[in-house]
């Protein structure tokens, strides 16, 4: 199943893509290559960092590789949506970690 959906991902290279990894983390960046263990390698890469009592921060990571066995979910990003967001407003608990 991992393979179908990282082929139609072979077709958008170039487009934002949204992550969320096991560690409760929420990565965005343009997919730049994978293989088949879904290992990522991620271009202009941000985490975003959330909060209670601030807004969305977001660490510059530049360029990422991510593990496959660390990818929970994978996405492509509506960019209008995703521009439309004032993530300095969004108010949220930080992610818990997985229970296994």
């Amino acid at each position: 199943m991992s393979t179908v959906i990282l082929r139609e991902f072979s077709l958008t290279y170039t487009q934002d893509t949204v992550l969320a990894a096991r560690r409760y983390e929420i990565l965005t960046g343009t997919l730049k290559g994978f293989d088949q263990t879904i290992n990522l390698i991620l271009d202009e890469s941000h985490e975003r960092v959330f909060s209670s009592s601030q807004g969305v921060e977001q660490v510059v990571l530049g360029l990422y590789i991510v593990r496959g066995d660390n990818v929970a979910v994978i996405g492509e990003i509506d960019e209008e949506t995703d521009s439309a967001l004032d993530l300095g407003n969004i108010r949220a608990e930080p992610l818990n970690s997985v229970a296994h």
